[in-house]
């Protein structure tokens, strides 16, 4: 980030990259107010804002050096990942939703406020099996359904034009999510014997990583938990900032796994034949995995 922020900065008050590094860390950190943050460290509220801008947009545009979908290496680490943690194979990604609360903009108010009554970013993201986003979206309003959230993002059309089949993984979501050949979701009513009670718990065991995840960005991050008050786009580059640097301290405390033998506890995946819709796949899985 150092090209970014030492740009125009030649003055002798300037701050250092440092400082402006401990300035945007603090923000995100504690979710307090300009003021606070700026009294805390000793500037004022408009060198903080300023600041807290510079370092943002620095962080997002690296977005696609620290948040990328993963190539089929590294899709064949997170099928290991995740089929440790609950017996569910094929997995490459968990998806939800998640908002963050935000204050009423002027423009649009009423498409900020959520199902919950509170004004939010509806924010999507899919992560790996260790908690790293491989992929984020924050961009709709907090009225948006989660569905409608995926059907327009690029990973959603990205899948829907480009899905190959199963041998490509599958990503696990909810109920709010249709059933897809590439998005597996919880049967409402599982029918008895053909596997379909216990698809629905390791569904669930595995899908709770995203939720934990979710738990422990907004853990690190208090902005995320308390209220950004600032305008929508701005509040949208904030998260995926912060989203950067969950998956960058991910990635400086990553523990060391042995791949191989991970790889291969998994089950082989066989040949599906069978209809090329979700509810087919996830049939297929239910009675091949589960019964």
């Amino acid at each position: 980030m150092r090209g970014d922020l030492e740009r125009g900065t030649n003055k002798e008050t300037a701050l250092s990259v440092e400082q402006q590094v401990m300035i945007a860390l603090r923000f995100y950190g504690s979710g307090s107010h300009l003021q606070v943050v700026g009294d805390t460290m000793g500037f004022d509220k408009s060198t903080v804002s300023r600041v807290i801008d510079r370092v943002t947009d620095s962080l997002v545009a690296m977005k696609d050096d620290f948040i990328s979908w993963p190539d089929n290496q590294r899709k064949n680490v997170i099928r290991a990942g995740f089929y440790e943690k609950a017996g569910f194979p094929n997995v490459v990604g968990c998806i939800d939703g998640t908002h963050i609360r935000i204050t009423g903009p002027s423009i649009d108010e009423p498409a900020f406020v959520n199902r919950k009554g509170f004004h939010s970013i509806n924010v999507q993201a899919i992560c790996d099996h260790e908690g790293r986003f491989t992929n984020i979206s924050a961009r709709w309003p907090g009225s948006a359904h989660d569905s409608h959230v995926f059907r327009t993002s690029a990973i959603g059309q990205h899948l829907e034009n480009g899905y190959r089949g199963i041998g490509q993984g599958v990503l696990l979501g909810d109920s709010g999510y249709p059933c897809r050949q590439f998005l597996l979701t919880p049967y409402r009513q599982p029918a008895a014997g053909r596997g379909q009670a216990r698809f629905n718990r390791r569904h669930c065991s595995t899908r709770s990583t995203i939720e934990r995840t979710f738990g422990i960005w907004k853990k690190r991050f208090h902005i995320l938990g308390s209220e950004i008050r600032m305008k929508p786009d701005k509040a949208c580059r904030i998260i995926i900032a912060c989203g950067i640097l969950h998956n960058i301290a991910i990635m400086r405390n990553e523990p060391e796994v042995a791949e191989e033998q991970l790889i291969d506890n998994q089950p082989q995946m066989p040949p599906y034949n069978g209809p090329q819709d979700g509810k087919g796949i996830r049939d297929h899985f239910a009675t091949t995995f589960f019964a």
